[in-house]
């Protein structure tokens, strides 16, 4: 049953993965299709959430600052000093993860609340700084024109179905090396400190070493979604830096599912979609939002993914149960008759 389980897996990511090829010529209408984009970027952002608080247990509440961080250092580099795209968006990467770094030296001598309440303070310092810097970040009016990535060979960036392939490629590439960590030493050592810090400093686990390097790779991946929010929105302003965004982000993967390598690109997905959907209900998003997330932390802590995990284990209980039977055993009643 596991090996069917797997084979069938294996079948479904290939059919995800053709039907994302071919998204961009089933969908014509360039709304639609930027609702997509949109979902893919938050998707990314969401994974990279999910690397410190589904693997290693640490709730940072300053997600969109790093965020806020990818974004407006491709915006001020490509806007400000005009930088081309690729270096900018591999500068956007690297600060991020840096300064995540640097600031889980500190962050990170804390815990639980404390820590949450820390990068909380965090996030809202890197708010301050973009909306106040008005002379390198635009302040409160923003930076505007972000251009397109430049093309690669034949390749040009320049409408909507080119950029979906674009933020499509580092979906996957976010997902496999979150699939990677999750699957590592490092990814078991990020888990281990997820169910016991002091199990795992036991058996030998760096414990501060390996929270750190968790926050630098989320940090990072939160810079990438930013540094392709920018290019694909081209407009920038302080509000993306807001604490809000960070509850969003938290919200999609509490949906989708902690810990699970599905669970962030489904909640992201499901939850963008739904908020375009709720948009002539802008006053009412969040009444209607929050009773829904009580709902799915009481009822669903797992989210989907952890939903769809305990309907797979039903059916395999149920199988095993009633196995088929085989050769062997059909030969073995004829030689006992």
């Amino acid at each position: 049953m596991d090996a069917l389980g797997r084979h069938w897996k294996k079948i479904a990511l290939a059919v995800i993965f053709v039907i994302s090829l071919f998204v961009p010529f089933f969908v014509q209408n360039n709304y639609f299709l930027g609702v997509i984009i949109l979902g893919y970027i938050w998707a990314i952002a969401t994974y990279g959430l999910n690397i410190l608080l589904g693997y290693t247990g640490q709730l940072s509440l300053g997600h969109a600052g790093f965020f806020g961080i990818g974004a407006y250092t491709v915006g001020v580099l490509t806007v400000g000093y005009e930088f081309p795209f690729w270096p900018s968006l591999l500068i956007a990467v690297i600060a991020s993860s840096v300064l995540g770094f640097l600031i889980g030296i500190f962050a990170l001598r804390t815990r639980n609340e404390y820590f949450a309440i820390f990068t909380l303070g965090v996030g809202f310092v890197i708010y301050l700084v973009i909306e106040r810097w008005e002379g390198l970040t635009g302040g409160a009016l923003g930076l505007i024109g972000v251009p397109y990535p430049e093309g690669i060979g034949p390749i040009q960036f320049d409408g909507p179905g080119s950029l979906y392939y674009l933020i499509l490629g580092f979906l996957i590439l976010t997902i496999y090396i979150a699939w990677s960590i999750a699957n590592s030493l490092v990814g078991r050592s990020f888990m281990a400190i997820r169910n016991s810090e002091e199990l795992a400093a036991a058996t030998g686990i760096n414990v501060g070493r390996a929270k750190q390097l968790a926050f630098a790779i989320s940090t990072g991946v939160a810079g990438l979604a930013g540094g392709l929010y920018a290019t694909y929105i081209g407009f920038l302003g302080p509000a993306i830096v807001n604490v809000p965004t960070t509850f969003e982000i938290l919200l999609y993967l509490l949906v989708g599912g902690m810990g699970s390598l599905s669970g962030p690109l489904v909640g992201a997905f499901l939850v963008t979609t739904l908020f375009q959907f709720l948009q002539q209900f802008e006053a009412y998003r969040l009444v209607i939002l929050g009773p829904l997330v009580v709902i799915i932390i009481i009822f669903f802590p797992k989210g989907l993914a952890g939903l769809w995990h305990a309907a797979e284990t039903r059916i395999r209980k149920r199988m095993n149960k009633n196995p088929a039977p085989d050769e062997s055993s059909e030969s073995a009643k004829e030689e006992a008759r």
